[in-house]
């Protein structure tokens, strides 16, 4: 049993995203999104430093810097895309205009509270940036990150231990191990990565998990790829 990499979480979460949705990813792990969008399927992907249309990673050598995201990673940019001030941009976001936004995530609680902020080692000041601003904004919200923290813990909870970046916002979460609905019965298990049994998924969780009939196993699209 082989957990998913970083990249194949976000290939396996690209493959749900709609036509014609309009899409914010958060920075840090749902940035890979944008490298693997669905060929031919219209999205446009949106930045809060004020981009609509964003593509996917520039080959190493052709960055351009004065092509960033909110993350300060190069990006490239379809043709068509706009460019605007971050009051247009985040009254995209305020006014209901994103389809989905995917956030990062430290904890995800069974009624979709959300904690994916921390404040930098020795910044006296905390920083949320703009994923408050998205949690409440955006239609639904899609969590990506690690099923367990590096020292094992938990990080799908009955209830979040750390500081809330928004109440009851998380609809769907993919992590390494699985794909997990947020219902109002709780999490909902729909597919989990080859080899991994209920019992062991549920050893690695500190809520409980129920399991949709007929759970799929959750494909590693970049080695099909």
């Amino acid at each position: 049993m082989t957990p998913l990499s970083r990249e194949a979480i976000a290939a396996r979460l690209a493959q749900d995203i709609e036509e014609g949705w309009h899409v914010n990813l958060g920075i840090g792990m749902p940035e890979g999104v944008a490298n693997f969008l669905p060929e031919g399927r219209d999205i446009l992907l949106h930045s809060e430093n004020g981009i609509l249309g964003m593509g996917p990673t520039p080959p190493e050598g052709q960055e351009d810097p004065t092509l960033v995201n909110a993350g300060k990673k190069p990006i490239t940019m379809l043709q068509g895309a706009s460019i605007f001030d971050h009051a247009m941009s985040f009254g995209l976001v305020r006014g209901g205009h994103l389809q989905l936004c995917v956030l990062g995530g430290y904890q995800v609680a069974q009624n979709g509270d959300l904690a994916n902020w921390s404040r930098d080692h020795g910044d006296p000041i905390a920083s949320v940036g703009g994923a408050m601003d998205l949690a409440v904004g955006a239609q639904r919200i899609w969590v990506m990150m690690q099923h367990n923290s590096k020292d094992g813990a938990p990080r799908i909870l009955e209830n979040c231990t750390f500081p809330l970046t928004g109440s009851g916002c998380v609809k769907r979460v993919y992590t390494d191990l699985a794909v997990i609905e947020v219902t109002p019965e709780g999490f909902l298990v729909t597919e989990m990565i080859d080899g991994m049994t209920p019992e062991e998924l549920q050893n690695r969780s500190a809520a409980p998990l129920r399991f949709a009939e007929g759970c799929g196993v959750m494909p590693d699209m970049t080695r099909a790829a």
